[in-house]
């Protein structure tokens, strides 16, 4: 995704407190980077066939979690917060897995950085929403 799309769509999140502090390029280099780390992963060993199912759903996860919030009209801030909840959970999850190949791929280091820093930003949204509830 471009950054002129990026953009356009930080100024739709206005209406949501909390959802224009989201930082869309965060997701989407989490989603690049477990598609990069689902492709080693599968490619490079069997020993890491859990690291790519892990990244594939985390991917799916972040591509679901921007696609939502492309289109604010209609989101609760229960379901946004369901979302972010299971984003969080997904990029824990998939860094989790990615942290038992970090010393030895340099790809799943990448992966569960990006992973954290998606996370982070899911769990900072979350927390301006519910102060602003």
């Amino acid at each position: 995704m471009d950054s002129m799309m990026m953009d356009a769509m930080a100024a739709d999140m206005k209406s949501m407190p909390g959802m224009d502090t989201m930082d869309m390029s965060v997701l989407q280099a989490c989603m690049d980077a477990c598609s990069a780390c689902e492709q080693a992963c599968t490619v490079c060993s069997t020993q890491m066939m859990s690291c790519a199912p892990a990244c594939m759903n985390c991917a799916d996860m972040c591509n679901t979690m921007m696609r939502s919030m492309m289109r604010m009209q209609g989101m609760t801030s229960a379901s946004m917060t369901a979302m972010l909840d299971a984003c969080i959970e997904m990029c824990r999850a998939c860094m989790d897995e990615c942290m038992q190949h970090a010393d030895h791929s340099e790809v799943c280091k990448m992966c569960a950085q990006s992973c954290q820093a998606c996370m982070e930003a899911c769990m900072a949204v979350k927390d301006m929403m519910m102060k602003a509830a």
